[in-house]
């Protein structure tokens, strides 16, 4: 029988100073207050994967992991607002000023403060900021890597059930269908943006792991086609 599945504990990453892990836990609390009403697709769950990947990611990189870390806690504190206006309002916009009002009571040097912010306004796919800084590299990289391979199909369901959306619209050009639709299909997400987001990872250790999540995302599509009409 395999081994049952244990999730990783949440701590504070062995090199911060005491006040450094006070402060991210602060932030992390803070943080998960904005998620009591979150959709699955962009829950807590979300940001604690994206948190783990930023720790693995940013020590492979050198990066300033109490920015990094306390960035991916934050980046998706926005996502509500941009559910409820069904996209026309930019999450990472918006986090990033909701950051920079909570993070100015906090006991952080102004060069971290704005990297934070940074690291929130960029991490988009679509659109926003140019990733300027190794931490928001960092960031951007942890995100886009939890919208694929395996994690990625199941999200990719999970948000177009989220909208009522069908499971496949194979009778017309998804590319061209809406978001927010209800041919706005797990297999529309994997067409338009899912399918290029290994070509846009930004750092060595980040690429490593898209190039093997593509590989079998890609794959199950593929047999997710056959099985569809029947071929498998």
């Amino acid at each position: 029988m395999p081994e049952p599945y244990v999730p990783a504990q949440e701590t504070d990453a062995a090199d911060l100073t005491a006040s450094e892990a006070d402060l991210l836990a602060d932030i992390r609390r803070r943080a998960k207050a904005y998620f009591s009403q979150a959709k699955g697709s962009h829950d807590w769950d979300h940001t604690l994967r994206v948190h783990r990947l930023c720790r693995h990611i940013g020590a492979a990189e050198g990066a300033d992991l109490l920015v990094a870390e306390a960035a991916a806690y934050l980046h998706d504190i926005g996502r509500a607002y941009q559910d409820r206006s069904n996209g026309h309002l930019c999450h990472a916009e918006k986090g990033a000023a909701m950051a920079r009002e909570m993070l100015a009571a906090l006991p952080l040097a102004e060069h971290r403060r704005e990297n934070i912010i940074h690291c929130i306004a960029a991490h988009r796919f679509r659109r926003g900021e140019d990733p300027r800084t190794m931490e928001a590299r960092v960031v951007f990289d942890a995100d886009k890597l939890d919208a694929i391979g395996a994690v990625g199909i199941a999200r990719a369901f999970l948000f177009a059930g989220e909208l009522g959306a069908r499971l496949h619209s194979p009778e017309i050009d998804v590319t061209r269908a809406p978001a927010y639709s209800s041919d706005d299909t797990g297999y529309r997400e994997y067409l338009v943006k899912l399918s290029k987001i290994h070509e846009r990872i930004l750092t060595p250790a980040g690429r490593r792991l898209a190039e093997e999540r593509h590989r079998f995302m890609a794959g199950f599509f593929e047999r997710f086609l056959k099985e569809y009409e029947g071929v498998k």
